[in-house]
């Protein structure tokens, strides 16, 4: 973060990228500022848009006053196009952030974006500025701290990569698992907490669809405490499947290996 360059993480989903934006932010004391990307979007999503409606009230207040000569004409277009009618998306408040700690810029799921939006966003932190052609250019007096999340459903451009620094999040250790879980699920006793990590290692060696990540993790033991689990059985863990694998397919898989052999090992792994 010293280096004011983007981190980009990449990994499977769920191990818990976007959470590392909500803990630098924590930790640093800045703000998060979120950008969820996608498939379309563009400069009026991420960076700035103008408020028509706002801008259309004003016109139509100041044509019942009777403002009519050139020079008050000139005056109102220019009002129009001001800071008092500009909606800042993500981009442009992370970079025009100017009192505090530097705010914490999550760009979430790049790889869902467009190849142009992509192209757009290496511009723009390359020198953290924004030009509003109406108003003037904004640029950071302390850059954000970026932090860019891929799933890789597709490949983020070599030009990007080469702008950040990079590191691909793993699945975090079995101790480790469960003590997140302890942390995020603190109503579940460790003997369930250490099942379930052992139950979903388990199940990431099934060559499942979409293996399931540290959210999934914790949804589950969240959904065994509501049910009144102290740990896991074949017939628990039948019941509550719905809230580690989201995919119909990756449930039958785990039928078909055995519920009951599966669940076994957990137990014996979990100790």
């Amino acid at each position: 973060m010293t280096l004011n360059r983007p981190l980009l993480l990449e990994g499977e989903p769920g191990v818990g990228k976007t959470e590392t934006a909500n803990a630098l932010a924590v930790w640093t004391g800045g703000e998060l500022i979120r950008l969820q990307c996608y498939e379309g979007i563009d400069v009026a999503q991420a960076v700035y848009e103008w408020d028509y409606s706002r801008q259309l009230l004003h016109l139509r207040t100041a044509e019942a006053t009777g403002g009519a000569t050139r020079e008050m004409a000139d005056a109102l277009e220019d009002e129009l196009y001001s800071e008092r009618f500009l909606i800042r998306r993500p981009l442009l408040r992370a970079i025009a952030a100017s009192e505090g700690p530097p705010p914490v810029l999550l760009i979430d799921e790049v790889d869902r974006a467009d190849d142009e939006f992509e192209a757009f966003l290496l511009e723009i932190l390359s020198d953290y500025a924004v030009t509003v052609p109406e108003i003037g250019r904004f640029a950071a007096v302390t850059p954000p701290r970026v932090i860019i999340t891929s799933n890789r459903t597709r490949d983020v451009h070599d030009a990007l990569k080469r702008r950040c620094l990079y590191h691909w999040v793993e699945h975090p250790s079995f101790e480790r698992e469960v003590a997140i879980i302890g942390r995020r699920a603190p109503g579940v006793s460790e003997l369930l907490a250490r099942q379930v990590a052992a139950a979903v290692a388990a199940f990431r060696e099934l060559g499942l669809y979409k293996p399931p990540g540290v959210a999934e993790s914790i949804d589950w033991s969240l959904a065994l405490g509501r049910l009144g689990a102290a740990e896991l059985s074949p017939e628990i863990t039948q019941a509550s499947l719905g809230s580690v694998l989201k995919y119909r397919e990756d449930q039958q898989r785990v039928v078909d290996q055995g519920i009951g052999g599966l669940i076994e090992q957990a137990i014996a792994r979990a100790g």
